[in-house]
């Protein structure tokens, strides 16, 4: 088991975090997708391409090296695709697509992937998916349908800009990320492949954790930073005991978060056997876990912290809103107890 970044992974981590600084701090987090910015996340360090297979033009490598970069995107609060289009990539190792993989590896195509059933008449697709995660600005739509076989399922891809596809955005509970329903009525369609059986779910997961990791560390090093310059009563207010065990509380769930996500993701890629147990802790105790340092974040600044100028509620609701993303930590501490048998 390696819980500690390599080398190579901690240059990674450099690069991606101080691109993120230059071209997407957090205030531009407020005005959402940027495709300059996405653009460049790939023309300059080719991310999408990051776990894309070698023969698709991607570099290869495995969920450790996601992880490392989705921790910063998520510290950064990212708008745009790049998670969705993640997602998708991660079920695709399972169902390699050439043209599809190859337009994620090369930047040229965002896709998000939805697991809500669509129906298949061999050529069209037609269904309502009614939270699509990133639907506007995703280019490509990833989603299962009947295979007609032994009741088997497949990929499909539809063309989100394609004839019979009606995309409607939503007001989300995080601002920096949209969501959109997608109505398809014959929209032209192709099949991937098999719907993968098990274990793309897990990895999800443990993408997820990731990023709500990066939130989590952001989060605490924003609090950190104000609690030595806010005073109170005549005192910076991070010497009162009662801020000091809060801060204290907060760093010991970023701690455990971060044993979580670096042993999952290190399952994901050496040790498959182990990822279903690691995928569901990740999410049974990242996701809350999460919620409430981006909670405290937000009470520990006050009265500031409430207001719409400050960053604080971009933090508490990126947190919620990925608390639920792929289901709420009470089905992954029920799914938990399944495995571990209690």
């Amino acid at each position: 088991m390696k819980l500690v970044l390599s080398e190579e992974q901690r240059e990674l981590r450099e690069a991606v975090r101080g691109f993120l600084r230059t071209a997407s701090p957090l205030p531009k987090a407020r005005d959402g997708y940027d495709p300059k910015v996405y653009a460049r996340l790939n023309g300059e360090l080719g991310l999408s391409g990051l776990i894309v297979p070698e023969e698709y033009g991607g570099a290869g490598a495995g969920l450790s090296e996601l992880a490392v970069v989705l921790e910063e995107t998520g510290a950064a609060l990212l708008p745009g695709p790049f998670l969705a289009t993640a997602f998708t990539a991660l079920a695709l190792t399972a169902t390699p697509d050439k043209e599809l993989l190859t337009g994620i590896a090369e930047g040229r195509v965002a896709a998000t992937l939805d697991q809500g059933e669509l129906s298949f008449d061999g050529s069209a697709a037609s269904g309502t998916l009614p939270r699509v995660l990133t639907g506007m600005e995703a280019d490509v739509l990833v989603a299962p349908a009947p295979s007609g076989e032994g009741g088997g399922k497949v990929l499909l891809a539809v063309e989100l800009a394609g004839p019979g596809v009606r995309r409607t955005a939503l007001e989300p509970l995080d601002l920096t990320r949209g969501l959109a329903e997608v109505v398809l009525e014959s929209a032209p369609a192709r099949v991937l492949g098999p719907a993968p059986q098990a274990g793309v779910g897990d990895r999800l997961c443990v993408a997820l954790a990731a990023e709500q990791l990066g939130v989590m560390r952001a989060a605490l090093e924003s609090i950190v930073a104000y609690a030595k310059v806010r005073v109170a009563f005549g005192r910076y207010i991070g010497s009162y005991q009662g801020v000091k065990h809060k801060l204290a509380d907060m760093h010991g769930k970023l701690e455990q978060a971060e044993s979580i996500v670096r042993y999952a993701a290190w399952a994901a890629d050496e040790s498959p056997e182990e990822l279903p147990e690691a995928a569901a802790l990740a999410q049974a105790y990242v996701g809350r876990a999460c919620f409430e340092v981006a909670r405290d974040h937000l009470l520990l600044h006050g009265g500031i912290g409430y207001t719409w100028e400050h960053d604080a509620h971009l933090f508490y609701k990126r947190a919620k809103a990925d608390e639920v993303l792929l289901g709420p930590p009470r089905i992954h501490r029920a799914r938990l107890a399944q495995l571990l048998e209690l």
